[in-house]
């Protein structure tokens, strides 16, 4: 766990700011290759532009004001500071899909049939995208009260708030998980489903790893029913999801019919 690699002429190299611009990079790799024989592949680098502007936006958003708004609100000048770290996957998501969203919208695009080719590649991106915040020393977990777990080095937020003391390795489980669900949406792909099941599907289960997985942390407040900010989230993805789910699921059955 290094969060500073090395410095290049005095300007210090963070494992955070690289490691998630390989993770963009290591994603849309991966969203190209799955768009391959669709008319989307000509629009990927806007759609992806128009997501990391909203997704870099969405992020910042959730973890100043949802998670950390206590740090955040007496060291205001470290609100902008996203080379430090601090950036809410879900929120990242959120600003990212409304990014692409906007993009489909201007080009008449069909949103939900580009957001099932690219879920996979999402999933694939954010299991990289945690080994940023492994060695930034952040998204860490609660202490497990043994010898197992992981020990922080001075440096990181980890260390800042617990000391060497071994924490719940959440945000390595939580990289294993989106793994997982890259794997089964890959599985899923090989069967015709109705428009919007497979970003929807992703939705659900990302959301739902991530809500277990919020009880081992031990990095943000918590709320009613003692949830966090980000079970509270992930329960209203997978209950809109559900939602929209039944609703194209019901659709695509009256159009089979009518047809």
């Amino acid at each position: 766990m290094r969060v500073i690699l090395f410095t290049i002429a005095g300007f210090p190299i963070r494992s955070y700011g690289l490691l998630v611009a390989i993770a963009i990079i290591l994603g849309v790799g991966v969203a190209y290759y799955l768009a391959k024989g669709t008319k989307y592949r000509e629009h990927l680098g806007n759609i992806v532009f128009y997501a990391i502007v909203g997704a870099i936006i969405g992020a910042r958003f959730w973890q100043v004001f949802f998670f950390n708004w206590a740090y955040y609100s007496q060291h205001l000048g470290k609100v902008i500071a996203i080379w430090e770290g601090g950036l809410s996957i879900q929120g990242g998501l959120v600003g990212g899909f409304i990014g692409g969203a906007i993009y489909t919208k201007l080009k008449k695009l069909d949103f939900w049939e580009i957001a099932d080719i690219l879920a996979p590649a999402i999933a694939f991106g954010q299991g990289v995208g945690r080994i940023a915040c492994l060695l930034n020393g952040d998204a860490f977990g609660s202490p497990t009260g043994s010898n197992f777990g992981l020990v922080y080095p001075p440096g990181t937020i980890a260390y800042e708030t617990y000391g060497s003391v071994p924490l719940f390795p959440a945000e390595v489980w939580e990289g294993q998980w989106d793994f997982v669900v890259f794997g089964l949406l890959l599985i899923s792909k090989n069967r015709t489903w109705f428009r919007g099941f497979t970003f929807l599907t992703y939705n659900i289960l990302y959301a739902l790893g991530r809500f277990m997985l919020e009880y081992l942390r031990g990095d943000s407040p918590r709320f009613l029913f003692h949830w966090t900010a980000a079970q509270w989230t992930s329960m209203t993805i997978i209950g809109v999801s559900i939602v929209l789910m039944g609703y194209f699921y019901a659709r695509s059955k009256l159009q089979l019919k009518t047809a």
